[in-house]
C-alpha cells in the first residue's frame, strides 16, 4: 500500500531538528562553563531542548504522513515517546559532560541515546491509530538504529569541544539532517497492509493547525532557552568585570543613549541608583579632555579601530581609561559602541611618583657631583697648604691624615642626616673624643647645621683641637678646653655664636706669622660662611670667638635622631 509525506511537514521537521541541534550545542557550552548545581540545571535545560526538538521533529513529520486512512494518536503512548526522547538525551548528556569522561564512555552514551531515540520513534508509531495494518522491514529498522546511534554519538562529540561559530553551524545542520534522515529511514521501513474491517474516524484539530502549534511551541521553548543562555553569559561576563573592578558601558550612536554598569557609575563618582546620561558624562570631563575624546572617537569610527582614551575627571578627582569597539549594522555602518572603563588613578599616581623620584635622583646626582667637586677642591687645598708648611714627610702625613679624618667624620654626620643636616654637638664631640673627658667642657644645645656650615665648622673645630693638643691646653694634663655655643639675635636675624676658650695650659704668645690653621679658620668662617672670626691670646690661655649667619634647616629634621 502506498503512503506519502507532505513536503511542508518535511521542511518543518528539518527546521525543528536543525534549530534544536543548534540550541542544544549552545546550551551544552553553558554546561561546560558552570559548576555545581548550576551545571546540573544547564544540563537539564540542554537535554530538554534536544529531546523536545527531536520529539517535535518526529511528531511534526508524522503529522505530514498519509497512510491512506484517517489517523488518531494514543495520548499516553505519545507522552511516553516524549519522555523517552528527553530521558535518553538527558542521560547521554549527563555521562558525556562528566569531568574526565573517556571516549569509550561517550561512545557508549551515544549508543544508548540512539537506542532511546529509536524507541521514541517506534513507541510514537505504536501510538498511531489507523485503519491500515503496519509492519516493518527489519533491515531498514536496523539501519535507522545505526543512523540514530551515529547521529547521537556525533552530537555528544560535538558538544564536548569548544568550536568556532562556523563549525557550530555546520554541526547543527549535519545533526539536524541526520535526525531527519533517521526518521525517514525508519518510515521507509514501514510496510502498510489494508485492513478492511478496521475503521478510524478523524479526531482532533487538523494536522496543519496541530503541526503549527507544536512547531511554534517548540521554537518558543528553544528561543527562551537561547535567551536564558545569552543572559547567563552576559551575567557571567558582567560579574567577572565587576570582580575585576572594571565598568561596562554601551552607547547608541544614533540616539546618544548611554547605559553603564554599577561599577562604571562608581568609577565616575556616582551612586548605583544615579542616572548617567551622555551629557552628564561629558560634564565630568575638562574641556581639553572632551576635545581630545571627540577626536579619538571620530578617528576610531572612521578607521574601524578600537576606541582607547585616558583622561582626568573634574568632579571625581580621578583618572579613567575608557575603551570601546563599534558594532556595525547590516549596511556596515557603526550604530552602537560597547566597552569598558577602568579607574587608573593609582597608575597615574605611580607614574607621577616615578617622575618625582627620577627628578629627585637627577637633582641628587647633580648635588652629589657638586659636593664631590667641592670636597676634592678642599682636599687639594688642604694637601697643598699642609705640604708647604710641613717640616718633614712624616709631619705632612700626620697633619694631612688628621685633616682628612676630620673631613670624613663631618661627612659621616651629614650622611646620617640624609645630607640635609648634621648636629653641631656631634661634630664637636667627634673632634674632641681622643682627649681626656676631664679636660673637655661642652655647653650648648643640639643645633642642626646645613651641609655647607657643617663641613666648614668641622674643619675649623679640628684645627682648633689639633692646635690645642700641640701647643695649648690639651698638651698638658691639667689643661682644659671649654666650648660654648648658642643661637643669638643680631640686627633682626639670628646668628650662631661659638666660643672656644683654653685654660691652665702653657703660656700663650701671638704668632709671628699666620699658619695654615689660622688661614683655614678665616677662609672657612669669613669667606665661606660670611661670618666673623676673632682669635684671642690672653694670659689665661688661647681663645676664639666665631659667629656665622643662621641658615634655616627643615623643621621636621630632629638633630637628636642623628646622634650616635
Amino acid at each position: 500500500m502506498h503512503a506519502s509525506h507532505d513536503p511542508i511537514f518535511v521542511l518543518l521537521s528539518l527546521v525543528v531538528a536543525v534549530l534544536g541541534s543548534w540550541t542544544a550545542l549552545d546550551l551544552f557550552r553553558r554546561v561546560r562553563t558552570n559548576l555545581g548545581q548550576a551545571r546540573l540545571v544547564w544540563l537539564a535545560i540542554a537535554a530538554l531542548a534536544m529531546g523536545l526538538s527531536i520529539w517535535s521533529m518526529h511528531f511534526v513529520a508524522m503529522l505530514g504522513f498519509d497512510p491512506g486512512s484517517a489517523v488518531q494518536y494514543d495520548p499516553l503512548l505519545t507522552l511516553v515517546s516524549l519522555v523517552l526522547a528527553i530521558g535518553a538525551t538527558g542521560g547521554a548528556f549527563f555521562f558525556a559532560a562528566r569531568e574526565g569522561a573517556r571516549l569509550a564512555h561517550v561512545l557508549a552514551a551515544g549508543a544508548a541515546m540512539g537506542v532511546g531515540i529509536c524507541l521514541m520513534h517506534y513507541v510514537g508509531m505504536a501510538a498511531l491509530r489507523t485503519a491500515v495494518s503496519m509492519g516493518y522491514n527489519f533491515g531498514l529498522v536496523a539501519l535507522s538504529l545505526v543512523i540514530a546511534m551515529a547521529a547521537s554519538t556525533a552530537a555528544l562529540l560535538a558538544v564536548r569541544r569548544e568550536r568556532a561559530f562556523r563549525w557550530r553551524v555546520i554541526a547543527a545542520l549535519t545533526l539536524g539532517a541526520a535526525i531527519v534522515g533517521m526518521h525517514y529511514t525508519a518510515m521507509a521501513a514501514l510496510e502498510l497492509t489494508p485492513a478492511p474491517a478496521a475503521h478510524v474516524e478523524p479526531h482532533g484539530p487538523p494536522p496543519y493547525m496541530l503541526a503549527a502549534s507544536v512547531t511554534g511551541g517548540t521554537l518558543l521553548i528553544l528561543l527562551l532557552a537561547l535567551m536564558a543562555s545569552l543572559y547567563d553569559q552576559r551575567a557571567n561576563v558582567l560579574s567577572a568585570l565587576e570582580a575585576g573592578g572594571v565598568g561596562y558601558w554601551e552607547l547608541d550612536l544614533r540616539s546618544s543613549a548611554l547605559h553603564v554598569s554599577s561599577r562604571a557609575k562608581e568609577i565616575f563618582g556616582l551612586k548605583r541608583e544615579d542616572a548617567l546620561t551622555l551629557e552628564r558624562f561629558r560634564a565630568r570631563e575638562s574641556g581639553e579632555a572632551r576635545a581630545k575624546r571627540d577626536q579619538v572617537l571620530e578617528h576610531a569610527l572612521f578607521t574601524g579601530s578600537d576606541y582607547d582614551d585616558e583622561y582626568r575627571l573634574t568632579e571625581a578627582d580621578r583618572w579613567v581609561n575608557v575603551r570601546g569597539r563599534a558594532l556595525l549594522d547590516g549596511r556596515g555602518r557603526p550604530h552602537r559602541m560597547i566597552g569598558v572603563v577602568l579607574d587608573v588613578t593609582d597608575r597615574h599616581e605611580a607614574f607621577s611618583a616615578v617622575k618625582d623620584s627620577e627628578r629627585r635622583q637627577r637633582l641628587m646626582i647633580h648635588e652629589l657631583n657638586h659636593r664631590v667637586k667641592n670636597t676634592l677642591a678642599t682636599i687639594q687645598s688642604i694637601a697643598s697648604q699642609t705640604a708647604q708648611r710641613a717640616e718633614s714627610p712624616e709631619a705632612f702625613r700626620k697633619s694631612f691624615e688628621g685633616r682628612l679624618i676630620a673631613l670624613s667624620e663631618t661627612h659621616n654626620a651629614l650622611t646620617r642626616g640624609g645630607w640635609e643636616m648634621a648636629c653641631l654637638r656631634e661634630i664637636i664631640q667627634h673632634e674632641l673624643k681622643p682627649y681626656s673627658p676631664e679636660q673637655i667642657q661642652l655647653d650648648g644645645l643640639s643645633i642642626p647645621l646645613g651641609p655647607r656650615e657643617a663641613l666648614a665648622l668641622g674643619m675649623v673645630i679640628h684645627e682648633l683641637a689639633t692646635n690645642a693638643a700641640k701647643y695649648g691646653a690639651l698638651s698638658e694634663p691639667g689643661g682644659c678646653v671649654r666650648v660654648r655655643w648658642a643661637i643669638q639675635p643680631d640686627d633682626g636675624s639670628d646668628v650662631l655664636a661659638i666660643d672656644w676658650s683654653e685654660r691652665s695650659g702653657p703660656a700663650v704668645q701671638p704668632p709671628s706669622r699666620k699658619g695654615f690653621g689660622s688661614r683655614l679658620l678665616y677662609l672657612s668662617i669669613e669667606k665661606e660662611l660670611g661670618g666673623t672670626a676673632e682669635l684671642r691670646y690672653d694670659a689665661e690661655g688661647f681663645g676664639c670667638s666665631l659667629t656665622i649667619p643662621r641658615v634655616p634647616v627643615r623643621a621636621d629634621l630632629d638633630p637628636e635622631n642623628v646622634l650616635l
